[in-house]
């Protein structure tokens, strides 16, 4: 597997040319795309293979209204005008599923009892990842994207996670981008300024 290299043209569709859309063009994404983006990030790695993210695709017109509703007035249009808004959640439940997910060492879930603080952390860092994931998986299928922050957590946990344990780490709204609705590119860090060698 390791001497498969994806071609110019897809590092550039996923990483060099992505960029984050806030205007899109009225075309609609089938739910077999949003249901592949799943089937595709679920395979990306997390500690223990806990896997804490819990996605909600927002799409319905009310839905939309909904969230956009617990958003930065910044934020609003880029949800309202979206064929679909992601609300990445991570579940502090998530050890109840170890036992199926993590079979290599029965009992690990036992890690997390009364360790708030450990099971807190694991769902955040690996949703984020899980996160990163979903961005990527949704571009490989030809999909553009816009993660935010800039909501109100507390108001997103209850439209949308209500009565469970999950709490909200970042939107994501998805659809097709307008090309020309994007502003010039900012730049990003060069190697020698984000990254040392040692």
């Amino acid at each position: 597997m390791t001497d498969q290299i994806l071609s110019d043209r897809d590092l550039d569709v996923i990483f060099r040319e992505a960029r984050s859309f806030k205007g899109w063009q009225d075309r609609p994404v089938s739910d077999v795309t949003i249901r592949a983006i799943y089937d595709l990030l679920r395979w990306g790695p997390t500690a223990f293979n806990a896997s804490p993210a819990r996605f909600v695709m927002v799409q319905s017109e009310e839905a939309k209204a909904k969230l956009a509703g617990c958003a930065i007035d910044s934020n609003k249009d880029k949800i309202l005008t979206a064929p679909f808004t992601v609300v990445v959640g991570y579940d502090l439940d998530f050890p109840q599923t170890l036992p199926d997910l993590f079979k290599l060492y029965p009992g690990v879930e036992k890690l997390f009892d009364g360790n708030e603080g450990l099971t807190r952390e694991t769902a955040f860092r690996n949703s984020s990842l899980q996160g990163g994931y979903l961005m990527i998986a949704a571009r490989a299928l030809g999909l553009d994207c816009c993660p935010m922050s800039g909501f109100d957590p507390a108001a997103v946990e209850k439209a949308f996670f209500d009565g469970s344990n999950v709490k909200v780490n970042f939107l994501c709204s998805m659809g097709y981008g307008d090309k020309d609705s994007l502003p010039p590119r900012q730049e990003r860090l060069t190697f020698d300024q984000a990254c040392k060698i040692v």
